[in-house]
């Protein structure tokens, strides 16, 4: 009965064709703009110091070697389940798959609500309002309820936006950058003061770890591999171009926020620090320009989103590796997951700061992929055609940046790390229980 009741949902979840190469890159670089610019900029510069410009170019490294595993799986068997597909493949039915599969949901939710809080704070820097503790995520569940209504209405709808709001974006933040580094003078000077200023290796890492997020974005297209036209094909091209695209904006930007503020005037607006970087630029006209261009940003990155990750959610309750209730909601099984993923961003919005939402979501992530990484140079490399070095060098950078942020956080702050520990506890138990409460508990041979 599940079966035909997901087969069902399925052709009216996911119309085959319905993206084309163009659309699929706008809802790349639309989710990885909306993070990366103008979410973690601060995060990543408070860590890194004054040449954090270079942990982005890091992180664009070790995300492209991570790419190279998604696109040989993507290649082999394009598919709307995406990464969970692949685990499956690697690691068979089983508690890895199941539970590594929610890690990466987990981390793409996480990315959710790090993009609307981020919403929140751009968005009250155009008002005088001194008490934002309680504004900022009240604006960020607005735009994801808003998210939830535009993903409702359709793939369609989504494309379209997708691509005319990533044309508005990268535009507009280019513009920022050049004008950015011309009224500087095209340096770091300014950016190299500060006490907030040198933090060495493990800051730098810690940095990289951290700009990762500002590129991950790249696995919502490889979620909508079987609605992408052409999809062996256009898959990896739609990645490439979206990092690459990615890569040169945030390090235009970094460069011209690293010329325009001190060290530590980036880390006292860390959460809004672009906004800030305008100011001495371009004056208040400016800065008025880049929060509306944050907002435009943050509200493509949300529906973005949105949209891929419930694709996931819905492939996840179709391989029956999470369990899947309606709770007297009408609508079909990917409208719940919608509805899910829209629910779980929003409680993470109200309870967590940008800092620690980050962090959380960085170890969620890498984990994920250092599984998926191991899996395929273990079992799938010969038949993918993978190249095993690639492989190896993706596990290792992965594991180098992620060992350097448990290690920072540790020490500046624990919280991160009980959370991300309770959360790694509460998921590899569940989908225990789950699936042998379900019957299909059995690891196959090739679970690590």
């Amino acid at each position: 009965m599940m079966s035909d009741e997901h087969d069902a949902d399925s052709e009216k979840a996911f119309k085959k064709d319905s993206l084309s190469l163009l659309g699929a890159v706008a809802m790349g670089t639309g989710v990885m703009i909306g993070a990366g610019i103008f979410a973690i900029t601060g995060q990543v510069a408070e860590q890194a110091g004054r040449l954090f410009p270079l942990a982005f170019v890091a992180a664009a490294i070790i995300s492209s070697f991570s790419a190279y595993t998604y696109v040989k799986m993507s290649n082999a068997s394009p598919s709307s389940g995406g990464i969970a597909s692949y685990l499956q493949e690697v690691y068979g039915k089983g508690t890895a798959t199941a539970s590594f599969a929610v890690l990466m949901y987990l981390s793409m939710v996480i990315n959710e609500s790090l993009v609307a809080r981020t919403f929140g704070t751009y968005t009250l820097q155009l008002f005088d309002v001194e008490n934002t503790e309680l504004l900022i995520p009240a604006l960020g569940v607005g735009l994801l309820a808003a998210a939830f209504l535009v993903n409702i209405a359709g793939n369609e709808l989504i494309g379209k936006l997708s691509v005319l709001t990533a044309f508005v974006k990268i535009a507009g933040i280019a513009a920022f950058a050049v004008a950015g580094l011309w009224a500087s003078g095209i340096s770091l000077e300014s950016g190299s003061q500060g006490a907030a200023g040198d933090f060495g290796v493990g800051g730098m890492l810690t940095g990289t770890a951290l700009g990762i997020l500002a590129y991950k974005g790249f696995t919502t297209i490889t979620n909508s591999g079987a609605e992408i036209k052409e999809p062996k094909k256009n898959v990896g091209r739609a990645i490439i171009i979206s990092i690459a695209i990615c890569a040169c904006i945030y390090l235009a930007v970094s460069w011209a926020v690293g010329s325009s503020l001190t060290i530590d005037e980036i880390v006292a607006a860390r959460d809004f620090a672009l906004a800030e970087a305008a100011r001495p630029a371009f004056g208040e006209l400016g800065r008025t320009l880049t929060i509306a261009l944050a907002i435009l940003a943050t509200i493509s990155g949300v529906i973005a989103s949105v949209f891929g990750v419930s694709r996931m959610l819905t492939m996840l309750t179709k391989m029956k590796l999470v369990p899947h209730r309606h709770f007297g909601m009408p609508g079909d099984v990917h409208t719940h997951t919608i509805v899910y993923t829209v629910v779980a961003a929003m409680l993470l919005t109200v309870f967590f700061d940008l800092g620690r939402i980050a962090s959380i979501g960085a170890i969620f992530y890498l984990l994920m992929d250092m599984a998926l990484h191991w899996g395929v140079l273990r079992n799938n490399a010969r038949d993918i055609g993978a190249k095993p070095w690639v492989l190896v060098t993706a596990l290792v950078l992965d594991g180098v940046v992620l060992a350097a942020l448990v290690w920072t956080k540790g020490s500046q702050d624990p919280m991160v790390l009980y959370a991300a520990g309770a959360g790694l506890l509460f998921v590899f138990g569940g989908e225990r229980i789950f699936l042998h409460w379900n019957d299909s508990g059995e690891e196959q041979p090739s679970q690590p």
